[in-house]
């Protein structure tokens, strides 16, 4: 049997085959540690990454003010719309409070 991880891994690569992010609407790719939670926005076509933010902390708490970072740092960018990529993470708890932080600053994702 696989672990956690390893089945986390194909997770993500069978996200990553269907969800693609444009300069139109860039891919919002969250990844979580055990000591810290990264949010990048990237551009696929041009493989750049827009921008990045990066948190001390994995509660709740800590995942919505990078979601609300996330959403200021885009609007200034003149980003409005996202794809979301959850890396293979299930869309709970964490996870589900960074992105009702971002919609909640105004991203449409």
């Amino acid at each position: 049997m696989k672990s956690r991880q390893a089945q986390r891994i194909v997770r993500k690569r069978r996200i990553r085959a269907k969800i693609i992010g444009s300069a139109a609407r860039p891919r919002l790719a969250f990844y979580r540690s055990s000591r810290a939670l990264v949010a990048q926005v990237i551009d696929d076509a041009k493989g750049r990454t827009i921008l990045g933010k990066r948190t001390n902390g994995t509660n709740t708490a800590v995942a919505q003010t990078l979601g609300q970072d996330v959403a200021k740092a885009a609007g200034a960018k003149k980003i409005t719309t996202m794809v979301f990529d959850r890396s293979g993470y299930r869309y709970h708890g964490v996870v589900a409070a960074f992105v009702d932080a971002v919609r909640s600053g105004g991203i449409t994702i």
